[in-house]
């Protein structure tokens, strides 16, 4: 079997010279990756062990598990330190390997089993490179994001009266994974841990969280304390649905709200300005742009609308609007206010300007985009407008 989908022979040829040609740039010999994420960006399957890829764009997968694989390129393990012998001959002065997730200890052994490298940041290269999507990733998140909307098109007819925010949480997991959701839901980031998604309902949106996410909520136990609580889903709350697009190995990211009977103007007020800062910044993202300029203009329109009490939370604020997705959630660019992220045409993004309203709920949507070079093209085209339960 070979490691590399026949599908994908062309796709990761095109990936392995684009790393190799950064590392060029970089003055980097070789970069050695085990990250699942990167392990799939690089074979198009994930596999227990490494991938080594030189500067000239040679590519070897050193594999532990599974058994299986054939090819020129693929030689099984039971140590990183046989990696070492296998190159002995053409052994790298400067090395990257992946700083920024890698254990201290397995870097210290790596480290040992390369002496005398010079050691780089393979982390930082890979967010970079994984920041722009090739054709074939973008038609992979297209059909993440019809999918995606297909399973909220029947959130209306899954809710029923009484139900508590969890019992309708899981009804929608249900629908997700009767739609080919994978239910795994990666995550870029040292504190970032969630199931296939969030749910908010009324007072819950206002309880602050420890992870980096948009909307906290208290959820159902304090070792995961993110999400729905188990409150009941009343007349006059909104329903803030987050949930995981993940259909084949790329996610998008895609929030709507729904209601239970009348809300507040207020809360109406704030959705639509979510509404109307995504129209804006879709004309706005284009390639050149700086992230963190989007960012700015979506405080603008808060500040001049009288919402910024509101906006990103409410006793505790996310500090950014939107962030790349791909093979992980988190990804590059960031669209925060000390962002140095410039916009490439083929990143793709998603942004979030929610609010929170006291006593009502969290109002406000996301979409998944592609910058093109008019603007945002939209992956996920679900009803924007919040939806009516019952």
């Amino acid at each position: 079997m070979n490691i590399i989908p026949l599908s994908m022979d062309k796709e990761v040829a095109a990936r392995t010279a684009r790393i190799a040609s950064e590392l060029s740039a970089c003055g980097i010999d070789a970069m050695l990756l085990s990250s699942f994420a990167n392990l799939y960006y690089t074979c198009g399957r994930v596999f227990c062990g490494y991938a080594y890829i030189t500067s000239q764009g040679k590519i070897t997968y050193f594999v532990k598990r599974p058994v299986g694989f054939e090819g020129d390129n693929v030689a099984y393990i039971r140590k990183p330190e046989q990696i070492a012998e296998a190159v002995a001959s053409n052994m790298p002065k400067v090395l990257a390997l992946e700083l920024g997730i890698t254990s201290y200890n397995t870097i210290e052994r790596l480290k040992k089993t390369f002496p005398g490298a010079e050691i780089a940041d393979a982390s930082a290269i890979m967010g970079k490179i994984r920041s722009v999507k090739s054709e074939y990733e973008i038609a992979k998140l297209k059909t993440c994001g019809i999918h995606h909307e297909a399973a909220y098109s029947r959130i209306k007819k899954i809710y029923r009266e009484g139900m508590t925010d969890i019992e309708l949480q899981i009804e929608i997991e249900r629908t997700l994974r009767s739609e080919g959701c994978l239910g795994q839901f990666r995550i870029a980031g040292d504190t970032m841990e969630l199931f296939m998604g969030n749910l908010l309902c009324g007072y819950n949106a206002e309880t602050p969280s420890p992870y980096d996410f948009a909307m906290g909520g208290e959820g159902l136990d304090t070792s995961l304390p993110v999400g729905c609580n188990g409150s009941l889903i009343k007349p006059g709350n909104t329903v803030m649905v987050d949930m995981c697009g993940n259909f084949n190995g790329y996610m998008t990211d895609m929030t709507r709200v729904y209601r239970v009977g009348n809300i507040s103007p207020l809360a109406e007020k704030a959705h639509q300005l979510s509404i109307d800062i995504h129209h804006r910044l879709a004309k706005m993202a284009v390639p050149g742009v700086e992230a963190k300029a989007l960012y700015e203009e979506a405080v603008k329109m808060v500040k001049e609308a009288g919402l910024e009490e509101y906006f990103m939370g409410l006793k505790q604020k996310a500090g950014f609007i939107g962030h790349g997705v791909g093979i992980e959630v988190n990804e590059l660019p960031v669209l925060a206010p000390r962002s140095r992220d410039i916009l490439a045409e083929g990143n793709v993004i998603a942004i979030e300007p929610k609010f929170v309203i006291p006593q009502v709920g969290a109002v406000g949507i996301e979409n998944t985009y592609v910058v093109r070079a008019g603007g945002l093209e939209c992956l996920t085209n679900a009803p924007e407008q919040i939806i009516e339960l019952y």
